[in-house]
């Protein structure tokens, strides 16, 4: 394994860094916190232009054609500068499971439009945020002949209020019969009968309820094979925990790094406090830690750019992400004192971020249990 970054990566993550820096800075972020869309537009279009909204998709559908460990690099960005808006939502739950499971004419169809920042996309899949069994899911899909009629719930699903287009996790059924398991649809939110309504939280970021009733779908707005959601979601939701991972370590490492950099400017008693063994120690575990995270994040990009099994890998990814990113922005706070406590320091600004991303897509007892089922116990 080499987990230095190629030559592209390294372009990659520059060129992310400081184009966010330039269109998103920290202030920009509190704004779009307070506008109803979440997003701005016109950012959209640029990082489009930049083709990060294709970057792993095929250049027959407008993309770039990376490899996974690219995306990887430039979330890690995303979360160093926590950049607000519907990237993660369209790339990693909606473009990624349509070219990875999508027929022909479905990639056709919804990839270029997706590369060119010209739709926004979403998954909607839980129905009661503390219960992460799939075989719970109620939300159904009554065929009828070639059609589906999509009735049910849907809760704390991002990004819903722009989408343009949602992947939705139901389940066939003949009458009041279950025919067939858990299937993805894709749902066009401009169909009559979606009704959505707005869940603001503490994090800063607006989650949704989505009901739908009497949606009418045809066999076309089926994502691969009728019955076969559960398995794919699986897997849709491992590349998702990965890329949300990459995230937060880039959001720790920004803690660490503003930390640092105030400890060092920071004087009490006549001296800079970073010079204080109290203050150094909590720094030097914070890196440790992050660094840590880093690896295991690494590791698993690396492991799934060359097609390998990586969900243990991933698992142990996403339960160090948890802990880790609580911690740092926990210690970045106390290194700050007071000041770390308010909500116009960057640094509350990052631990209002922490639930949002502990619980998504699964809680870490999720992936404790697949750690565990991984060392045969």
């Amino acid at each position: 394994m080499n987990f230095k970054y190629s030559e592209q990566q390294d372009m990659l993550r520059t060129m992310a860094r400081e184009f966010l820096a330039t269109e998103c800075p920290k202030s920009r972020t509190r704004e779009l916190e307070k506008d109803a869309r979440g997003y701005d537009p016109g950012t959209w279009k640029r990082m489009a232009e930049l083709g990060w909204q294709g970057l792993l998709l095929p250049a027959e559908y407008d993309g770039s054609g990376a490899d996974f460990m690219d995306l990887v690099v430039l979330m890690e960005e995303m979360g160093r500068n926590i950049l607000p808006g519907p990237f993660f939502s369209t790339v990693a739950l909606a473009a990624l499971p349509i070219m990875d499971y999508g027929s022909k004419d479905q990639q056709a169809r919804y990839l270029p439009a997706i590369a060119c920042g010209q739709t926004v996309w979403t998954l909607a899949l839980d129905e009661d945020p503390a219960d992460c069994d799939y075989a719970r899911i109620s939300t159904s899909a009554r065929q009828e002949d070639e059609s589906y009629l999509l009735n049910g719930e849907k809760t704390l699903v991002p990004c819903a209020g722009v989408a343009d287009y949602m992947l939705v996790a139901a389940r066939i059924r003949r009458g009041r019969i279950a025919d067939k398991g858990l299937t993805l649809f894709i749902v066009d939110m401009k169909e009559p009968g979606i009704e959505v309504e707005a869940i603001p939280t503490i994090t800063g970021e607006t989650l949704y309820q989505v009901r739908f009733k009497d949606v009418k779908l045809d066999g076309a707005d089926v994502l691969g094979a009728a019955g076969a959601g559960e398995d794919m979601l699986g897997r849709i939701l491992d590349k998702a925990a990965l890329l949300k991972c990459a995230e937060v370590c880039g959001a720790c490492q920004s803690l660490l790094e503003m930390s640092v950099t105030y400890a060092g400017e920071r004087k009490q008693f006549g001296k800079p406090i970073g010079t204080f063994q109290v203050i150094q120690h909590r720094l030097v575990d914070m890196m440790i830690q992050v660094e840590g995270l880093q690896h295991l994040v690494y590791q698993a990009g690396w492991m799934m750019s060359a097609g390998m099994d990586c969900s243990a890998q991933i698992a142990m990814a996403k339960v160090k992400a948890n802990e880790v990113y609580q911690r740092a922005a926990l210690d970045g706070i106390r290194v700050h004192g007071a000041i770390g406590f308010s909500l116009d320091h960057d640094a509350g600004l990052y631990y209002r971020r922490v639930l949002a991303s502990k619980f998504f897509p699964r809680d870490a007892g999720h992936y404790l249990e697949k750690v565990a089922e991984g060392i045969g116990l």
